[in-house]
């Protein structure tokens, strides 16, 4: 095992570049997903070795489930941690698990809540995308209907996107936001919400969230997530509406006037800043697609080094678990 157990613990560090520059030079949807998944793997990783750990280090205490030739002084040598490390590890396991589960909670917490304060009201269906389908095209099924709206009778400024338990959703905004933008506003606001929705972003930000939970070193690719999410809205905001003035204007208004959101961690339209970053994208040229090769030279050096970071992170494990199992067949009596 030895280094190898290890280095899944600090390699998370190599993604700090990438999270940066994804969210800057990639395309919303490609960064979010992208980072997304890089910071799952390391997290999934990083989590496994401190098992690792907490098996080898105390392996020797009484009441263990280990076969009892894990004693033997051969088999102990051959592992380079003792039982201080054990206890060490199971003790950051433990915050570990207890911060995953407070996120796990917290995010249901609000969302049933939500849900349940808004039972009783009326929706109605947002409006439908106004994106043209040529003549030639042939539907053989309906598209599904957009997600529906509920405007709450409230003076505090806001507006969220509130998903639901099996894919629906609902946008949510208050009469106050209304009151504040334009009608194009209005329809720019509707179509970021919505977009959160049919993106079923609120599976990407969570699962940032646990990574986060998993390694404090994944922290920037939490909030390179969250930032990348509302651009993603954004860009499909301004597809729909076929303005991005108009979606960078609402974005500028809906900062200024909001107030604190009744559903706080849901996505929204003014919820994840920096909004002066976003509205400086949303007045420049449309985001490319491209995902490879990069764009420039940094982008690809700090790609090159996650990349690294994160196979290195899966093989290191792999190899502590192997190891591991290795020397526990060779302990246990046949």
């Amino acid at each position: 095992m030895g280094v190898f157990v290890v280095l899944p613990l600090v390699l998370p560090l190599t993604a700090w570049p990438m999270s940066r520059l994804a969210e800057r030079r990639l395309h919303p949807r490609t960064a979010t997903v992208l980072l997304t998944c890089v910071g799952a793997i390391l997290a999934v990783c990083s989590t496994l070795c401190l098992a690792l750990l907490g098996v080898v280090g105390t392996a020797q205490l009484p009441g263990n489930p280990l076969p009892d030739g894990w004693a033997a002084p051969e088999v102990r040598a051959a592992v380079p941690y003792d039982e201080n490390v054990g206890f060490a590890a199971i003790g950051v396991l433990a915050l570990v698990a207890a911060a995953c589960g407070h996120t796990l909670w917290r995010h249901y917490r609000v969302r049933n809540g939500a849900w349940r304060a808004l039972a009783d009201l009326p929706a109605e269906p947002a409006p439908a995308p106004t994106t043209a389908t040529p003549a030639t095209t042939v539907t053989t099924t309906a598209p599904p209907a957009p997600p529906a709206l509920t405007v709450l009778p409230d003076e505090v400024p806001y507006a969220y996107a509130l998903p639901g338990r099996a894919g629906s959703g609902r946008v949510v905004v208050s009469d106050a936001m209304l009151a504040g933008l334009g009608d194009p506003e209005r329809r720019a606001l509707v179509a970021h919400e919505r977009a959160h929705l049919t993106g079923r972003h609120h599976r990407y930000l969570l699962a940032s969230r646990l990574t986060a939970s998993a390694n404090p070193f994944l922290r920037p690719l939490w909030t390179a997530v969250a930032f990348s999410a509302e651009r993603w809205a954004d860009e499909e905001a301004a597809r729909e509406v076929g303005d991005r003035r108009v979606v960078a204007t609402a974005v500028g208004k809906a900062a200024l006037i909001s107030g604190p959101s009744p559903a706080p961690g849901i996505a929204g339209l003014a919820a994840i800043g920096p909004v002066p970053r976003r509205i400086a994208a949303l007045l420049g040229p449309v985001p490319s697609a491209r995902l490879w090769p990069p764009a420039d030279g940094s982008l690809y050096a700090a790609a090159l080094i996650a990349a690294a970071g994160t196979a290195a992170s899966a093989l290191s494990s792999l190899n502590a678990a192997v190891a591991l199992f290795l020397v526990l067949k060779a302990a246990t009596p046949l």
